[in-house]
């Protein structure tokens, strides 16, 4: 008997999750986009989807497609990351709990009647209307936390300040096109340097950090849309784990998940 998990979005806060579940035995499936836009690749198991395979703090994931080739993942104890936005493995997987790592940040449409245990992460969820269990994924004293009632805090729309810096940490699309990248992720770069294009559009540095995350080549993306994450801190080994917040959220979910008694049984029978 095992304890399957679906996760919608394998990006820092899934992939966060995916790390805790993996590691306390149970069976971890994410769930992308054809072409997700992740922007912390070295440490998401989004980058699948792009690079074949990934393995995040030797945790392996690996893109795969049907059920044999889910089935022979999960029985290897790697992760799976499949592109099914709309999650159509749900007829023959039958997961145990879903969880919506999306971030969409606005009301998602969810049916808590067809799924044992549906946990929302962050804005965008309520319990008992669109999920049984939302997480807190805004930093704070209730970062981690479990509501089986109510709301997360709603979206502040803000980026978490680090070393006094807010939103000139946020690389952001100058206009709409195909990104490419210029640099690396875990790359120390200069302010004002070179980091993107976009439809001949250059994106540079607001200041002198290390590339913390970087949209894959080829992406399409919109204008405002976030390309990129520059941490002044200067610490390369920062690009090599999933965050602290992904780590308390994950947590989160291990603890909302533990909270049923039919499934702690499913863990370890």
């Amino acid at each position: 008997m095992s304890l399957i998990v679906c996760i919608r979005g394998g990006g820092d806060l899934g992939s966060g999750v995916a790390l805790r579940l993996h590691r306390s035995g149970m069976q971890v499936v994410i769930c992308e986009l054809a072409t997700p836009l992740v922007v912390r690749r070295t440490v998401a198991f989004a980058e699948a989807m792009f690079s074949g395979s990934i393995t995040v703090e030797g945790v392996s994931g690996r893109k795969a497609s049907g059920q044999d080739e889910i089935d022979q993942c999960l029985g290897q104890r790697v992760i799976p990351v499949v592109a099914d936005p709309d999650l159509k493995l749900l007829f023959w997987l039958k997961p145990d709990v879903i969880v919506d790592a999306r971030l969409l940040k606005t009301i998602v449409n969810h049916r808590v009647d067809q799924i044992s245990l549906l946990i929302g992460l962050g804005p965008g969820f309520t319990a008992g209307t669109n999920c049984h269990a939302v997480v807190e994924t805004k930093r704070g004293q209730n970062l981690g936390r479990v509501y089986w009632q109510g709301s997360s805090e709603p979206n502040s729309g803000i980026p978490e300040m680090v070393l006094g810096y807010v939103e000139d940490r946020v690389l952001r699309a100058p206009t709409d096109g195909k990104f490419k990248g210029l640099v690396k992720i875990g790359q120390i770069v200069a302010k004002g340097e070179q980091l993107a294009i976009v439809s001949g559009i250059q994106v540079t540095a607001a200041f002198d950090g290390v590339v913390r995350g970087l949209l894959a080549d080829g992406v399409p993306v919109t204008r405002g849309m976030k390309v990129g994450d520059l941490d002044p801190r200067l610490d390369v080994d920062l690009t090599l784990f999933v965050s602290d917040k992904a780590l308390a959220v994950g947590g989160g979910v291990l603890e909302a998940i533990l909270t049923r008694p039919e499934l702690r049984q499913k863990l370890s029978g």
